[in-house]
């Protein structure tokens, strides 16, 4: 079957190579689709754990003397963190940290200082992100209560500050105050949104817990890891049962908490993440579904009739195949087989070159909308590289190759024999 395809291509280079190479660009546009996709929600260090997060990003409440539809939102205060989510014992390990990083001032004594993004943690945030120590280690829980200015680096930071990637214990500023280096990290990309900062620091050594208003809003988002085995509805039926047992604190705050179905897994964060609106994950997925529908329907169009002159060039060849005994089945199946072995040629390169693309140009398909950082983009085999993008690609080569050979397949399968052997048409 190889060879016979190699041969039939060798027959129409100029057919069988526009074929190939629609193939692949099509199979390059859906796989860079995908990965977009897949590095919002596939896991990777450090946060290896995507598919156990429980995120609760905003907080949404309302006075009880505020007209009814009213509301406020944002992140939450860290009353509400202490008294509702670290005394959740259905979750494996509950962090707070502030949504995104802030650009601040970071440098030696007496030198120049450089803008860095720095992001404000508890210290069980790195329990629930795994980073890649360099050196040193997490602050210590006796630094986080005793609000030490203790800081975990990235190895670039620890290289512009001290020229070297073994800081531990070194002190440098942050908006003049001094810090300690506790420990020194790979550094994170910015498309680990949660993870990313260049610098992170006990936030108990800064005032954002006492940043508040109405005693619910504040500076905080959580993340909580779901334990293995337990479903996302049965984890909220927990948190929706806990919320419920601290009804009495809100009473005495005078104030209502909008629960809105949440926290929300990776997948619901990324189909909506806002304040005050429930993710729709099915209008997200329908809306993925469609642009896959789209990107498969119209290079197969075009290769179905690309296929059929191809085809139509070999009339006389299956005629002979149907004379000498085979079968409209075995004559469709061939046909199939045949066309799948060019999709799989030029899926191959077509995803290849999305690879390619990927890494090549990543500032390019992975910079977000909003929120841009200092550090580049990056991406990295752990990343893209994951079975399911592999599996995805022969799904897609395996659907094309039966949208654009289908019916050119049941056409030469159902040739009349004897007119086919005269050259005459096919009916």
């Amino acid at each position: 079957m190889i060879k016979e395809t190699i041969y039939n291509l060798r027959r129409q280079p100029v057919v069988a190579a526009i074929t190939i190479v629609g193939t692949a660009l099509s199979i390059f546009l859906i796989m860079v689709f995908v990965m977009m996709n897949q590095v919002k929600v596939s896991p990777f260090a450090p946060e290896s754990n995507r598919d156990r997060f429980m995120h609760y990003n905003w907080v949404s409440f309302r006075m009880i003397n505020w007209d009814e539809g009213d509301s406020s939102n944002g992140p939450m205060s860290w009353r509400i963190v202490n008294e509702l989510f670290y005394t959740f014992k259905a979750a494996e390990a509950v962090t707070a940290y502030t949504p995104y990083p802030d650009i601040k001032s970071v440098g030696l004594t007496g030198e120049r200082p450089c803008p860095t993004e720095v992001r404000e943690t508890d210290v069980a945030y790195f329990d629930v992100f795994d980073f890649s120590f360099i050196s040193g280690k997490p602050f210590s829980r006796e630094d986080f209560e005793a609000g030490i200015p203790v800081a975990v680096i990235d190895s670039n930071v620890a290289r512009n500050l001290f020229g070297t990637e073994r800081a531990e214990g070194k002190t440098f500023l942050i908006n003049g105050g001094e810090y300690r280096v506790s420990g020194v990290v790979k550094p994170v990309s910015p498309l680990a949104k949660r993870a990313y900062a260049q610098v992170w620091i006990n936030t108990m050594s800064t005032d954002s817990p006492m940043t508040s208003w109405s005693e619910i809003g504040g500076r905080y988002t959580v993340t909580m890891l779901r334990p293995d085995g337990k479903s996302p509805d049965d984890f909220r039926a927990d948190f929706a049962g806990h919320l419920e047992s601290y009804k009495k604190n809100l009473e005495i705050m005078y104030c209502e908490i909008i629960n809105h179905n949440r926290p929300y897994t990776q997948e619901q964060v990324v189909a909506g993440d806002y304040a005050n609106i429930e993710p729709d994950v099915s209008s997200y997925r329908r809306i993925g579904y469609t642009i896959y529908a789209i990107l498969l329907l119209v290079p197969a169009i075009n290769l179905a009739s690309m296929t059929h002159s191809r085809m139509r060039k070999r009339v006389s060849e299956m005629a002979v195949r149907r004379a000498f005994g085979a079968t409209r089945l075995s004559v469709f199946m061939d046909i199939i087989a045949e066309n799948m072995l060019v999709t799989l040629l030029g899926g191959a390169i077509g995803l290849l070159l999305s690879v390619i693309a990927a890494f090549g140009f990543s500032g390019l398909f992975f910079t977000p909308m909003y929120g841009n950082s200092l550090s580049p983009i990056t991406v990295n085999p752990a990343m893209l590289l994951q079975w399911s993008t592999f599996g995805l690609a022969l799904l897609f080569c395996f659907v094309l190759n039966m949208l654009s050979a289908g019916l050119p397949a049941i056409q030469m399968s159902r040739l009349n024999i004897v007119n086919s052997l005269r050259g005459g048409a096919n009916k």
